[in-house]
């Protein structure tokens, strides 16, 4: 299916992106035990799970946000690479995103996290931690990943601010900074291959065995990238800002920065209990209409990519919305 077709198929020439005032959180009762029904349920209401409801709330379907309030840029002091926000904060974009998708009066919003999902005759219904059960004829998990931080003191204090993952959501800030690359192998060269021209003083650090091709190690040696293999025991830091690295044999050296490449997780284990299929790198599998493998489930966001940016975020959710809205209006016309 080509570019004109897809667009043909959402029924648009175009589609407007705009992004965000105080709105009012839905909650059920937990005493009362009538299980509300939407069109749409949403669980997770940041980047990706607000620009769903957005297109569905433009499009007049019921639906409901159900949010914990935990998104995993929280500690990044300001985003990047997103027109219009470029170093806004980001609780500052999801607060004015959420006043502007609240103006829809189809869109309910719930504060709480959302425990388990499951299938019935209708469509499906989740149940949040604090008892409440909602149901709906769609699904959509914008529930994001957990990004699992290794056993480094001062690590995980240093996570989005000076020890980040992403050079064109980070990269330009710390341009010219002697910065550490934490990954061995293909990932430490790729990741000193972007890189390099943010900055010439660049230093892999393995944590063990080196894992490169001879071809790479020239590469690395052509650019004057060192590698050091020694284990890491701590990052020392002042509020988050990188000052040293602390080696297991006691040595240090002084860094301002790193990249490192961390493993991560689903956030939420609704995607694998409703058995869509998870990929090999461990995100939701989806089509290019945000489809998981399962009928009715569609997944945006952190939890179905590799590119992981506000503004892939916002691109996914809104192809999310749009497509939700074309598989009900489909069933109901």
């Amino acid at each position: 299916m080509d570019r004109r077709e897809i667009i043909k198929l959402l029924g648009v020439s175009g589609i407007a992106l705009t992004i965000p005032q105080p709105i009012t959180l839905f909650a059920q009762n937990n005493n009362n035990m009538d299980i509300k029904e939407f069109e749409v349920i949403i669980i997770g209401g940041s980047y990706a799970g607000l620009s769903a409801a957005m297109a569905l709330g433009r499009s007049l379907r019921r639906t409901l946000v159900i949010d914990a309030g935990k998104p995993c840029n929280r500690q990044t002091p300001h985003s990047h690479n997103f027109l219009t926000q470029d170093g806004s904060t980001p609780k500052e974009i999801s607060e004015i995103a959420k006043s502007q998708v609240a103006k829809y009066d189809s869109i309910e919003f719930y504060d709480g996290l959302a425990v388990k999902g499951k299938r019935n005759n209708k469509g499906f219904e989740v149940t949040t931690s604090k008892g409440d059960v909602f149901a709906a004829k769609k699904l959509v998990l914008a529930t994001g990943v957990k990004d699992l931080m290794p056993d480094i003191k001062g690590f995980s204090e240093c996570w989005g601010i000076s020890v980040v993952h992403c050079p064109y959501c980070h990269g330009y800030e710390i341009r010219n900074k002697k910065t550490a690359i934490i990954a061995k192998g293909e990932r430490a060269f790729h990741l000193a291959s972007l890189v390099n021209n943010l900055t010439q003083e660049i230093t892999i650090i393995t944590s063990g065995s080196k894992d490169f091709e001879v071809n790479q190690l020239e590469k690395l040696k052509q650019h004057d990238i060192k590698i050091i293999e020694k284990e890491i025991s701590a990052i020392e830091h002042h509020n988050g800002q990188m000052e040293k690295i602390v080696f297991k044999d006691g040595s240090t050296e002084y860094f301002e920065s790193a990249y490192a490449a961390i493993p991560f997780e689903q956030n939420s284990n609704i995607p694998q209990e409703l058995g869509c299929k998870i990929t090999e790198n461990g995100h939701i599998e989806v089509n290019f209409m945000q489809k998981t493998s399962e009928d009715g489930i569609f997944a945006c966001g952190d939890n179905s990519t590799m590119m992981r940016s506000v503004s892939m975020a916002v691109s996914s959710g809104t192809i999310t919305g749009a497509m939700v809205n074309h598989e009900l209006s489909q069933e109901n016309f």
